[in-house]
């Protein structure tokens, strides 16, 4: 952008068939259909601290981001996922679908109706999805490595408590192992293997952008996979950090009950409002090293992160990169047309095209499109 402003800060999410691009004021989703054609979804985005401006300072915007990721993810699984059969034969339709469904039940959309739901419906359903997919969460990543850690010093005769580093580095130890195995996991699956192709097609694009080059094919298929502010090195620094932060916190936090497993039971609970300050810290660590990689100590600490993303992204096809490639240009489109826009005015362009919907021959339909506005 010219004239001395500042350049939109964009993230994205891949979801099935497709990629989500949210910049500071839009929220861009787009998603290639069985038929070949490409559906575009548009939505003005007004953050929540718009309002409360308190919460764009550092150590506080990391858990606004996570919280309003996490949202708009569910909410553009929902909507690729109700566009990705469109235009399928109908007997490779049913045999899709029902693999579309595993890939949602992996990562924690909900099964999409056979017609476009009202907004009162989606909102809906976005929210009981957001509160199954917390509990399993807590569950998984949080409980059960507590729950190990306690039995392991049980098991080996030295019970351990949570005024002990040992017990926070065990915990540790065994949160890192069970995402690793989880990602590993659920990779092996054919279909989230595709998602994460398009995980690697957000990141080359999203490369591009913050590069400065034209957003096109030839630039998208020079750059690598790996992009340092990516979600898997975000939760790998939230998981790294949680030994040190709980090492240091519960040994002030006094008893709630001298039966054991209940105090472990209320430490578990304890654990969850501490995420945020956690995730607050793990994303201006992020957000740091994405604007320096060349720092060696910002190498080492993205190490980690570099390897997950070996899992979690794969080379995409053109195909794939073209999808990417229109979620982020229409994202930039809606954002350079509300960038002298007040919020006021914004929440007012937000109301009136909710859910803004286009479809596409091919990607060259798209470009001429965008490049006609």
């Amino acid at each position: 952008m010219s004239g001395g402003v500042e350049k939109p800060y964009v993230g994205g999410q891949a979801v099935i068939e497709g990629v989500m691009m949210r910049s500071p004021r839009c929220l861009a989703i787009a998603v290639r259909r069985q038929d070949g054609t490409i559906v575009v979804r548009e939505d003005a985005w007004i953050s929540i601290w718009e309002r409360l401006k308190f919460l764009r300072w550092p150590f506080f915007r990391g858990a606004v981001v996570l919280a309003e990721s996490v949202y708009n993810g569910i909410q553009a699984l929902n909507f690729a996922a109700a566009q990705a059969e469109v235009g399928a034969p109908s007997e490779e339709g049913d045999a899709k679908a029902a693999a579309q469904a595993k890939v949602s039940q992996a990562v924690g959309a909900t099964e999409p109706a056979a017609a476009p739901p009202s907004e009162e419906a989606n909102a809906g359903g976005s929210a009981f999805t957001i509160f199954i997919s917390f509990v399993m969460a807590i569950g998984l990543f949080v409980g059960l490595p507590h729950a190990l850690a306690w039995l392991t010093g049980a098991a080996a005769g030295q019970p351990l408590d949570v005024d002990s580093f040992l017990f926070h580095l065990l915990d540790g130890l065994f949160k890192l192992g069970i995402f690793v195995a989880y990602i590993w996991g659920i990779s092996l699956i054919p279909e989230i293997r595709r998602v994460f192709e398009y995980h690697g097609a957000e990141h080359k694009v999203v490369n591009v952008y913050e590069n400065n080059l034209e957003l096109s094919l030839e630039n998208a298929r020079r750059f690598t996979t790996f992009h340092a502010r990516c979600g898997t090195s975000f939760l790998l620094f939230v998981l790294v950090l949680s030994i040190f932060m709980f090492a240091a916190v519960f040994p002030f936090i006094p008893k709630v009950s001298d039966v054991t497993l209940v105090n472990h039971l209320a430490m578990i609970f304890i654990k969850v409002p501490l995420m945020l300050p956690l995730a607050g810290f793990a994303y201006e660590i992020n957000r740091f090293a994405s604007r320096h990689p060349d720092q060696l100590w910002v190498q080492l600490i993205v190490a980690p992160g570099r390897l997950m993303q070996k899992l979690t992204t794969k080379e995409p096809s053109d195909d794939q990169l073209e999808i990417a490639l229109a979620a982020m240009r229409a994202a930039l489109a809606r954002e350079a047309a509300l960038q002298d826009v007040d919020a006021v005015a914004a929440r007012a362009s937000a109301k009136a095209s909710a859910g803004k919907v286009e479809v596409f021959q091919d990607y060259g339909d798209f470009a001429a499109s965008v490049s006609g506005h």
